[in-house]
């Protein structure tokens, strides 16, 4: 028997009873004789005392104790001295005085701290040493939290009638907005298999079956560039249903995350219902289409008010059909000159061609760099349309109309961090709706997906696609918690000829769209109910909760921000024979090492 009680759980109630628990040493503090130790597992702390007085003479060379070695320990529960109890543990009142114990374990010298962590630690260290990384509290606590979050969306969905269906990971490559993972057939040489990007078709396929309510925690892998938030495999839930509208998914999906949130937010505050902005309503208020609503400062439109203004730089942009739109930034005149140099700058970066700011002084006065163009009852009506006071900073881009927004709303939210404009424990979630359906690429001259092509398009756009495909809006939609895209999902087309002329615009032909989505097509033919889904990611909804921004953090086993698993050092060379045994051969690209 190793263990009576986890380390955590020992309380007054058991004063003067003797048990027995197991451990990892946290740290060891000797006292002229006496030895504390702190002993941990997943659960917590208990001080544990080693005095000679009650302890055979055998066992009394706890000298050699260190970090990390695993104990077992027999001992007496006993209320702490006065002056010494810790309030912050669970176990503060009580310590274990040790009558017998055993080193099931040791410990080599450590590549880091686990105790006294450093944050400064590298992280591709602790990426190599993943299972001693995990053994700190903050990392288990994660993990736990992740486990929680997972088990409540089981729970709810279950009692909503959903059948958790797991799917195929080894599918067809099939164009879905990322590159494929694929994985060689050494039954079938030269053919491959790929990692699926989401269960897109086979939820769909799963509705078409009469399944009617289907979801899953599910591993998606997209070969992508390296971000900050993204990892190349991931989890997401994915849910889907039959015979529902858009408000059916995002009413269920708000319940959902109500929920959660009551269960295992954390205390964390969050608004219910949440807003719901359509994606033109974002992009003009906002810049994006993923708005942190936590704090205002909303974009202004000055298009009107530049028209004939004397200053050339406003007005010439709107005689070219562009726009002119602004920010107020709250309490903008105590920004130093270095700080707003540092957002002009940082505006150019983004593309604009350069970023006007005014600061308000008093009702008649004010300062720019610009100030000797600018006409006094100009600047007053800036104010008046946009609700700036003395005090504040207007911000002014102009340009075309999608770059100035996004010019902006970038700038928006890194003034929202510097200026600490929002509450760290709040969450602020919406829904975004009414994306359109298809987007312009410059580069490849050619119309791609918005979201992906089995988007539903609103009804008034179903006779002909063709005519305008750029102002087509669709029922796809987004949820979003401060600034972060939390989940993704649409109402599914369920007839063959629709999604076929959705295919056409998109530049497939008639054999590519037979050869690549006819097990979806074919299926149409059999009557498929009207269906329709969203799949939150799991790994953005705890890194929200936790308050991180790595997603790291939230996954036991990450990747580097590369790609690159240092625990494994995978990926990884194969061998001659494994590759000869899938008729492969490795030709090295000259741009790479």
């Amino acid at each position: 028997m190793y263990r009576d009680y986890y380390c955590g759980d020992p309380t007054e109630n058991l004063v003067n009873k003797e048990i027995t628990i197991s451990g990892w040493i946290n740290k060891r503090r000797d006292h002229g004789g006496l030895l504390f130790i702190d002993l941990r597992d997943r659960t917590g702390l208990i001080q544990v005392v080693f005095d000679p007085e009650n302890l055979k003479p055998s066992e009394i060379n706890w000298n050699q104790f260190r970090s990390e070695w695993i104990i077992k320990v027999k001992g007496l529960v006993k209320l702490r001295p006065k002056g010494t109890q810790n309030p912050k543990l669970n176990t503060g009142k009580i310590e274990l005085i040790a009558k017998s114990y055993e080193v099931i374990n040791k410990s080599k010298t450590l590549p880091f701290e686990i105790s006294d962590f450093k944050e400064e630690t590298e992280e591709f260290l602790r990426l190599k040493y993943r299972y001693l990384d995990l053994r700190r509290p903050q990392k288990y606590n994660i993990l736990n939290l992740r486990h929680n979050v997972i088990k409540y969306i089981r729970d709810y969905l279950d009692n909503k009638g959903f059948l958790e269906i797991e799917t195929p990971i080894l599918i067809k490559s099939t164009p879905e907005g990322a590159r494929d993972f694929v994985v060689p057939s050494r039954n079938n040489p030269g053919q491959f298999y790929a990692l699926p990007q989401s269960p897109q078709q086979l939820k769909q396929l799963l509705m078409v079956a009469g399944v009617d309510k289907y979801f899953q925690i599910v591993k998606c892998f997209r070969d992508e560039d390296p971000r900050a938030d993204r990892q190349p495999e991931f989890t997401q839930l994915d849910l889907e249903m039959s015979f529902v509208n858009q408000d059916d998914v995002l009413s269920l999906t708000e319940d959902l995350m109500k929920g959660l949130m009551e269960k295992v937010g954390l205390d964390k505050k969050y608004n219910f219902p949440f807003v719901r902005l359509t994606y033109d309503e974002s992009m003009n208020l906002y810049g994006t289409d993923k708005p942190d609503l936590r704090y205002e400062m909303k974009i202004n439109d000055f298009t009107d008010l530049c028209k004939d203004n004397q200053f050339k730089v406003l007005s010439d942009p709107v005689s070219r059909g562009e726009v002119v739109k602004g920010l107020v930034v709250p309490k903008g005149s105590e920004f130093s000159r270095r700080q707003i140099d540092d957002i002009v700058d940082y505006s150019k970066d983004l593309g604009s061609g350069g970023l006007i700011w005014i600061v308000l002084d008093s009702e008649f006065e004010f300062k720019s760099i610009v100030k000797k163009y600018l006409d006094k009852n100009f600047v007053k009506k800036l104010a008046k349309f946009s609700g700036a006071k003395n005090g504040d900073m207007i911000l002014i881009v102009a340009g075309k109309n999608k770059n100035t927004l996004e010019i902006l709303g970038k700038v928006r939210s890194r003034l929202g961090r510097d200026l600490k404009l929002y509450d760290q424990n709040e969450i602020k979630f919406c829904y975004i709706t009414d994306f359109p359906l298809f987007e312009w690429d410059e580069d490849a001259q050619k119309w791609e997906s918005s979201h992906h092509p089995f988007t539903m398009p609103h009804e008034k756009y179903l006779s002909n696609l063709t005519d305008n495909p750029g102002k087509i809006r669709a029922y796809c939609y987004d949820m979003v918690a401060n600034g972060s895209e939390l989940a993704s999902g649409s109402i599914r087309i369920h007839k063959k000829e629709l999604q076929e002329q959705v295919f056409s615009v998109l530049g497939y032909s008639k054999e590519q769209t037979n050869e690549q989505f006819s097990q979806l097509l074919n299926s149409f033919e059999y009557g498929a109910p009207p269906h329709g889904g969203i799949a939150p990611g799991i790994d953005r909804i705890v890194m929200l909760l936790a308050g991180t921004e790595n997603i790291r953090d939230v996954i036991a086993f990450p990747k580097t921000q590369s790609g690159f698993d240092p625990l494994f050092e995978s990926p990884s060379p194969l061998s001659k024979e494994q590759l000869n045994e899938l008729c492969l051969d490795v030709i090295k690209s000259e741009n790479k090492n």
